[in-house]
């Protein structure tokens, strides 16, 4: 038998570069998938200077049991309500607060939040009622 002799490792002297061309690609995907949301501007209108705000001037309405309604303590009737809320959202700071009696018809206070909001009034507030504890 002849000698056999192991022949000597051979190293391979390419660089396999299948794996770094996969990683470039998944960076690409990447950049691509991301530079919109980079580039995505939302306009937003900042003030220029320091401002006062309107002091807050609070207006109370109310509707009793009955239905009756008073602004600010006074009577009023639902022929006059639009023009008086009309008056109170012209007012800068003016803030209108709503409070209602629990006892209440609700169709009476889903009709007065109904001229509310047809006259504009966009500050306003309710006036809540301490929950009964049991």
């Amino acid at each position: 038998m002849a000698n056999a002799r192991a022949s000597e490792p051979s190293y391979f002297n390419a660089i396999n570069v299948t794996p770094f061309i996969d990683v470039m690609l998944v960076l690409i995907i990447v950049m691509i998938m991301s530079l919109p949301l980079a580039t995505h501007k939302v306009p937003v209108d900042l003030p220029s200077g320091p401002s006062m705000p309107a002091p807050e001037e609070p207006h109370m309405l109310a509707i009793d049991r009955a239905g009756a309604v008073t602004i600010d303590g006074r009577a009023i009737d639902d022929a006059a309500l639009p023009a008086t809320l009309a008056a109170i959202r012209d007012r800068p700071g003016a803030v209108l607060q709503m409070n209602t009696d629990p006892e209440a018809n609700y169709a009476r206070f889903d009709a007065v939040l109904a001229v509310i909001k047809r006259a504009g009034i966009t500050r306003l507030g309710f006036v809540g009622h301490k929950a009964m504890m049991d």
